[in-house]
């Protein structure tokens, strides 16, 4: 007897889930359900009058031999230059018989990386990097500074109770204040003090001055290597012509080709449960009417705060911690300009000469910008003019509710190009061509507040035998695009497998070197 799969959201993870679910089963009834107009979750892209958008920049990067297989397989790679590769006489790693992305859009481009932070009105490096250029941007009273301040972080090691402590540590109190405490505080609304570790220690594994420095002169040592390449060390990645959404796009077209069903614009708002702890089914809005659809399995990549808030007779302890995890929420607004006032100072040639960064961490203390991203680099397609105007997406963390997300697209855009000017990103507001606004709930979830309790909120889910949480909201863990679609893979292999531990789904991007790291002849 055929079993149904009912899937909470059509992003990444949902979708993943979906896809390998209906190829790999034989008698698998797949319906997803998306409470938006558009798929990719926060990795959708946004076309606005022929300009795309990316929410929040989304490198196509893994270690993971069966994420890049996947990609391939729905994105080929590139199989000739792309239009600012032509135009620059630039090379780029090209795959024999790959689609030409002149001719075709079904096509995974091959892109160089470049992320610097804006600090003091100077570039530097991300993640920081100890070479000259670095010295001399921070002067030579800093850099003593930085020097014994390190030092006294190697001789005395906090104990490690905050995502503050975590940053001393590794960097020393002179680096962490200039590059790390304001831009935490911007990002999560909340002092580094008052984070928990863990969201340092996945978003910066193997990361320190130390590691840097054996990053720098390992490659002068004799001998055999062994050394560890970083994730966010990588110096290409791959991007789908027309941004992360495309992806999805495709992704969501094979699920319906193969006889998936994808419903868009449909909320769950209920999740019911019934007397011996299996999930029953869901309720759902759609088209202003309320239904209920019975499954077998309920694979949620839904905000645990809204499914359990959805979900009946949730014991007290789990319903008090889900209800108190805490989320960052999006702003961003592309901005149409016809130049911009920083300069290229690099080696790397663009289009119009303009900086190469696919995005900038604003470090400067006079704005409330956390980033900015420069839409031409991350592929001449995201541009409908690239050779006039350059599309630059200025992003602001907040709290959905709070003033800037109350601000009318009007408001916040004044506010926000007035901040372009402060920082010289542009020299005037008059040359602004054109602005919009987009916004994103709960984009990052937090590690604060009742994230301290969550292993006991994880202990709850596991013990429901058909509830399989995936990808970042669906287990509240700020992972990687590659780490929430593994969530899926493992998700699926339980479930055609029989198997009822899932420690394998929660285990993804939490242990050390869990597909984070690879040798270097790997990677290579």
């Amino acid at each position: 007897m055929a079993k149904k799969a009912l899937i909470i959201g059509a992003g990444p993870a949902g979708l993943t889930a979906a896809y390998e679910l209906i190829t790999k089963s034989e008698d698998m009834e797949v319906i997803v359900f998306e409470e938006s107009d558009c798929f990719g979750g926060i990795s959708k892209t946004v076309s606005y009058k022929g300009n795309r958008m990316d929410m929040g920049g989304h490198r196509f990067f893994s270690k993971i031999p069966e994420v890049n297989t996947w990609w391939d397989n729905m994105l080929p790679m590139q199989g000739a230059p792309a239009y600012d590769d032509i135009q620059l006489e630039r090379n780029v790693s090209l795959t024999e018989n790959g689609p030409d992305p002149e001719k075709e859009d079904h096509v995974m481009l091959k892109r160089p990386r470049v992320s610097r932070i804006f600090f003091n009105q100077k570039f530097f490096d991300y993640p920081i990097s100890l070479k000259w250029e670095t010295f001399k941007n921070m002067g030579l009273l800093t850099d003593i500074h930085v020097f014994f301040s390190y030092l006294a972080s190697v001789i005395h090691k906090r104990e490690e109770k905050s995502l503050e402590d975590f940053y001393i540590n590794r960097f020393g109190k002179k680096l962490y204040s200039m590059f790390f405490e304001h831009y935490t505080a911007n990002l999560w609304g909340r002092h580094p003090s008052e984070i928990d570790p863990s969201w340092g220690a996945q978003r910066a594994k193997g990361l320190s001055v130390m590691a840097i420095l054996k990053d720098m002169f390992g490659k002068l040592l004799p001998g055999k290597k062994n050394r560890k390449v970083e994730t966010s060390l990588i110096e290409e990645f791959k991007y789908p012509k027309l941004g992360p959404g495309q992806l999805w796009d495709v992704t969501a077209e094979e699920i319906t080709k193969h006889g998936g069903i994808i419903y868009k614009n449909a909320k769950v708002t209920r999740i019911h449960k019934n007397d011996d702890n299996l999930l029953t089914g869901v309720t759902y809005e759609m088209n202003g009417q309320e239904y209920t659809m019975d499954g077998d399995y309920i694979i949620s990549s839904m905000p645990i705060k809204d499914l359990i808030a959805g979900m009946n007779d949730v014991p007290d302890t789990p319903k008090r911690i889900a209800a108190g995890l805490p989320y960052r929420d999006y702003l961003t607004l592309g901005v149409l300009v016809p130049r911009l006032s920083l300069k290229n100072k690099t080696n790397r040639r663009t289009i119009g000469n303009i900086i190469p960064d696919n995005w900038v961490y604003v470090h400067d203390r006079n704005v409330a910008m956390g980033r900015f991203q420069i839409y031409n680099n991350w592929s001449p397609y995201m541009v409908k003019d690239i050779e006039n105007t350059v599309w630059v997406g200025l992003e602001y963390f907040v709290n959905e509710g709070d003033d800037f997300w109350n601000m009318s697209e009007d408001e916040f855009a004044k506010m926000a190009i007035k901040e372009m000017v402060a920082i010289n990103l542009i020299e005037s507001e008059d040359i602004v061509i054109d602005y919009h606004e987009e916004k994103v709930k709960k984009a990052y979830p937090a590690y604060f507040d009742t994230y301290a309790e969550m292993d006991t909120l994880v202990d709850y889910l596991k013990s429901i035998d058909n509830l399989y949480c995936v990808g970042r909201n669906g287990q509240h863990r700020y992972n990687n695009l590659d780490h929430s679609m593994v969530t899926s893979f493992e998700t699926v292999k339980n479930i055609l497998s029989g198997s009822k531990d899932k420690s394998n789904i929660w285990s993804v991007n939490t242990e050390k070197e869990y597909h984070e790291e690879a040798k270097e002849n790997e990677v290579d």
